[in-house]
């Protein structure tokens, strides 16, 4: 008689990542060694995907003061070091909704920076 090591847990663990694998293409979805190789690549564009998100966000709260500035009649590097120098402590993300939001409470912040 053939000695089964670990059966029922195995299956269960192959069935859980083909189950992951649902939507892929051809064996990639029910050959589990082919499932296992898709879904490690998967995951590690996942988690590059999701520290791109963060500068790719950045970015455009950066273009976005950049604009408003820009309609201001000054430069994105000489707002934030006015920032810096007044000690206003409003990050990108706060201040791009700010200027796209209320572009009067931008206005007044610019004004109070500048001054």
């Amino acid at each position: 008689m053939v000695r089964i090591s670990n059966g029922l847990a195995r299956q269960r663990k192959h069935k859980r990542f083909i189950k992951a694998a649902k939507w892929f293409r051809l064996g990639r979805k029910n050959v589990y060694s082919q499932v296992r190789r898709a879904l490690v690549k998967q995951w590690q564009n996942a988690y590059i995907g999701r520290k791109e998100k963060k500068r790719n966000f950045r970015r455009l709260w950066i273009e976005r003061i950049s604009a408003a500035v820009r309609a201001k009649g000054s430069k994105y590097s000489v707002f934030i070091g006015q920032m810096n120098a007044a000690d206003v402590q409003l990050d990108r993300k706060v201040l791009s909704n700010i200027a796209i939001v209320f572009p009067e409470v931008f206005d007044k912040i610019y004004d109070e920076v500048v001054s």
